[in-house]
C-alpha cells in the first residue's frame, strides 16, 4: 500500500477496502470503540460544515445604520438640531429609524428562518461501534466510523464502501447528475477521478435510492467533497451595483454641499454680513440638500420585492440581493436542485391501444394490471412522515398508482412479495414475484428494448 503524509490527501477510491480499514485502524465488523471515537472526535471535531457566525440582532440592527447615507442623514439631523430646527432634525431621525427597522426586521427573520431550516435538517446516522449498532447524531460521526446505510438515507459523511446490495446514489446535490449513480466496492485505479467516477466512495449530502450498504467514514466536516464546496462559497460578500451607486452618490452629494455652503458663507462675509447668520444660513441650506427620503424609498421597495419573493418560497437572507437578482440578465445554473426538484411524474399510461390520464383510475384490465405492477413491482415507498423515498423514477410511478387510486401497503398485503430480482444495467429490468401458495403473479417493468422481446402476448380491455 502507497504510504500517505496525511490521511486527508489518501486517493481513497484508488485503496481496496481493507486497506482502507486498515489505514483507519478501524473494524469492518466491530468498527471503533467507544474510546477510539470519543478521541477522534477531539481530533478531528464534529461533523459539520463550518459557517460564518451567526450574526446577533444587535449586530444586524447597528449594520442598518453604516451606510453611508445614512450617516450623512445622521450627522444632517445632528446639525439640523443643533442650529435650532427641531423639526427638521425629528423628521430626518424618524425616516433613519424606520428604514434601519424596515431593514433589520426583514433579515432578523431571514436569520431565524434560515436557523430554523438547518435544525430540520439535523440528520442521524446508524453506526457501528463495538460490534454494536447505535444511532447517534451524524455530527459525531468520525474517520474509521462503519456506517450502514439504506433507502432513504442522507449519506452522513464521506464513505469508502465496504459491502453492498444494489446501492443507488442520487448525487445531483453535488454533482449535478439527477440519475442515480450505480455504486461498487471495487478499487478503481486512477486517482484523478471525477467526483460522478468515484463508483465505490458515497459522499455527504447525497441520498440513497435504493439498496443497501456498508460504508467507512473517510472524510468529515470540512474534509468530505461537500465541506471543500462550502469552502470556497464562504468568501466576504462583496457590496451590490445599488449599494456602490448610493455611497458614490453620498460622497459627491456630501462634497459638492460642503462646497455650496462654503461659497456661500464666503461670499456673505465679503459682503459684510455678520458670520453667525452665515454660519445658520450655509448649515441650513446643507440640511435642506439632503434627500432624506431616499435611503427609505430604496429600503422599501427592496423589501417589497423581498416579500413577492417570500410568496414563491424564496427566502431572502439580506435585502440588498434583492437589487442584484432584478439586475440578471442570464441565469447559467445545473437545473436539478436548482431549477428542478429532480422529481418525475407519470402524465399518462399506454395500454389497450390508448393513452390514458393516470387519473382516470385503474378499473378493469389492463389497467388495473398495470396499476398494480407500478406499485408492486417497486422499492420506493412511504416513510412515517409521508414522504416519499426511493428512486425518482420508482417514485412517479409510486404517485402515478396512487392518483389512479391504489395503496401500496394494501396491495402488499393482498399479494406478498415472494422473490425479487433487482435492477442491474447488465438485465435493464426488474422482477417481482408475488402471491401465496400456488398462486403468484410475476411483474417485470424496465428499458422495453429489454422488456418487449420477452412478451408473448397482449392483455386487452375484453380480456383477450
Amino acid at each position: 500500500m502507497a504510504k500517505h503524509t496525511a490521511k486527508s490527501q489518501v486517493d481513497w477510491h484508488c485503496l481496496s477496502s481493507e486497506e482502507a480499514v486498515a489505514h483507519l485502524d478501524s473494524h469492518p465488523q466491530q468498527g471503533l470503540t467507544i474510546e477510539a471515537a470519543s478521541a477522534g472526535l477531539t481530533r478531528h471535531g464534529p461533523n459539520i460544515l463550518m459557517e460564518t457566525r451567526r450574526r446577533s440582532p444587535l449586530i444586524l440592527l447597528a449594520a442598518q445604520f453604516s451606510d453611508f447615507m445614512i450617516l450623512v442623514l445622521i450627522a444632517a439631523a445632528v446639525i439640523a438640531g443643533v442650529v435650532g430646527d427641531p423639526q427638521d432634525s425629528i423628521a430626518i431621525v424618524v425616516i433613519v429609524l424606520l428604514n434601519g427597522l424596515l431593514g433589520f426586521v426583514q433579515e432578523y427573520r431571514a436569520e431565524r428562518a434560515m436557523a430554523a431550516l438547518k435544525q430540520m435538517a439535523a440528520p442521524m446516522a446508524s453506526v457501528v461501534r463495538e460490534g454494536n449498532i447505535y444511532l447517534i447524531p451524524a455530527p459525531d460521526l468520525v474517520p474509521g466510523d462503519i456506517v450502514k446505510l439504506e433507502a432513504g438515507n442522507i449519506v452522513p459523511a464521506d464513505l469508502r464502501l465496504l459491502e453492498l446490495a444494489s446501492l443507488k446514489v442520487n448525487e445531483s446535490a453535488l454533482t449535478g447528475e439527477s440519475q442515480a449513480v450505480e455504486k461498487r466496492v471495487a478499487q478503481l485505479h486512477q486517482a484523478d477521478l471525477p467526483l460522478g467516477d468515484r463508483l465505490n466512495l458515497a459522499f455527504k449530502g447525497t441520498v440513497v435510492t435504493y439498496g443497501r450498504a456498508l460504508g467507512l467514514v473517510v472524510g468529515t466536516g470540512m474534509q468530505t467533497e461537500l465541506g471543500k464546496i462550502a469552502a470556497l462559497l464562504s468568501g466576504e460578500t462583496g457590496k451590490t451595483p445599488l449599494q456602490k451607486r448610493l455611497a458614490r452618490f453620498g460622497q459627491n452629494l456630501a462634497l459638492v454641499v460642503l462646497a455650496i455652503c462654503i461659497i456661500i458663507f464666503v461670499a456673505g462675509w465679503l459682503r459684510g454680513e455678520p458670520p453667525l447668520v452665515m454660519l445658520l444660513t450655509a448649515i441650513s441650506l446643507a440640511v435642506a440638500a439632503i434627500p432624506e427620503a431616499l435611503p427609505a424609498v430604496v429600503t422599501i421597495s427592496l423589501a417589497l420585492g423581498a416579500a413577492r419573493m417570500v410568496k414563491q418560497n424564496a427566502l431572502i437572507r439580506s435585502l440588498p440581493a434583492v437589487e442584484t437578482l432584478g439586475s440578471v440578465t442570464y441565469i447559467c445554473s445545473d437545473k436539478t436542485g436548482t431549477l428542478t426538484l429532480n422529481q418525475m411524474q407519470v402524465d399518462c399510461v399506454l395500454a389497450d391501444g390508448a393513452n390514458r390520464p393516470v387519473l382516470q383510475g385503474v378499473e378493469g384490465m389492463p389497467w388495473r394490471e398495470l396499476g398494480w405492477a407500478m406499485a408492486l413491482c417497486n422499492d420506493a415507498g412511504i416513510d412515517a412522515s409521508g414522504n416519499l423515498t426511493g428512486d425518482p423514477t420508482e417514485t412517479a410511478l409510486l404517485v402515478a398508482a396512487q392518483k389512479a387510486g391504489l395503496t401500496q401497503s394494501a396491495l402488499r398485503q393482498e399479494l406478498p412479495r415472494m422473490a425479487e430480482v433487482p435492477f442491474d444495467s447488465d438485465r435493464a429490468r426488474m422482477s417481482t414475484l408475488h402471491g401465496e401458495g400456488d398462486a403468484v403473479l410475476v411483474l417485470v417493468k424496465g428499458a422495453p428494448e429489454s422488456v418487449l422481446p420477452l412478451c408473448v402476448d397482449q392483455l386487452f380491455a375484453n380480456g383477450a
